[in-house]
């Protein structure tokens, strides 16, 4: 793919690394460096890139020339990713978003800036995506939902139509809104949980591990040790 743009991916973590991956063989962009905050910078080279101080950012890479993505998950619900790309943009950065290759996103969908949309995503039409929002790979958002700034959505989530998901909002692996559900803001919705009901903004929906049967798995089985 021709490189048409460079870009500069906050972060250092495996996200970081993955994002550099994601940018690198499948978009226009040329990743030319990683920035982490100065107290939490630990080395200076990752994929053979340079890490350079987030507050020297514009003094190595001016933001007439480059962009930046911030790569950090679901910390802080959401609110670190958020500081720090208002922090970019303040410095004068454009931020970039990535939407894979191999994700469905209908023509009318409409998507804020500063996004990451991994492969196999089914966007259905008269969607609403916000800024800053993460969305891991095979997730389902159904037609006419809307999801708010800087929500995460890790994989397998299953959105159903009409669904408003309030901002900075965590939805954890497999986890499923019913149709027409409401969302509050900084919700906490984990792995395999299933909505049915509006929720208040605020609330944490743990996902729950079963108990484990009276009976052991090699029993079952009729496994001879």
């Amino acid at each position: 793919m021709n490189k048409i743009k460079k870009l500069v991916i906050v972060g250092d973590s495996a996200f970081a690394e993955v994002a550099h991956e994601y940018f690198d063989i499948d978009s226009d962009y040329e990743v030319v460096a990683f920035a982490v905050e100065r107290d939490f910078l630990k080395r200076n080279e990752m994929r053979g890139l340079p890490i350079v101080p987030f507050e020297e950012l514009e003094t190595h890479f001016p933001p007439g020339t480059h962009e930046v993505y911030v790569a950090t998950v679901y910390t802080q619900l959401n609110r670190l990713r958020t500081r720090l790309a208002a922090a970019a943009k303040l410095k004068g950065y454009q931020l970039a978003s990535y939407v894979s290759s191999r994700a469905f996103v209908w023509h009318n969908v409409q998507l804020g800036e500063h996004c990451f949309i991994f492969e196999d995503n089914t966007i259905q039409p008269f969607v609403t995506i916000g800024n800053n929002v993460v969305m891991w790979s095979g997730n389902h958002i159904g037609h006419h939902s809307v999801i708010h700034d800087n929500c995460f959505l890790a994989s397998h989530v299953v959105v159903s139509g009409f669904c408003n998901i309030g901002r900075n909002t965590f939805m954890g692996v497999n986890a499923t809104l019913a149709n027409n559900v409401t969302i509050g803001e900084d919700n906490w919705i984990g792995l395999g949980v299933t909505i049915v009901r509006n929720t208040a903004p605020n609330q944490l929906f743990k996902g729950e591990q079963p108990e484990p049967a009276k009976i052991s798995a090699l029993r079952f089985f009729k496994v001879k040790e």
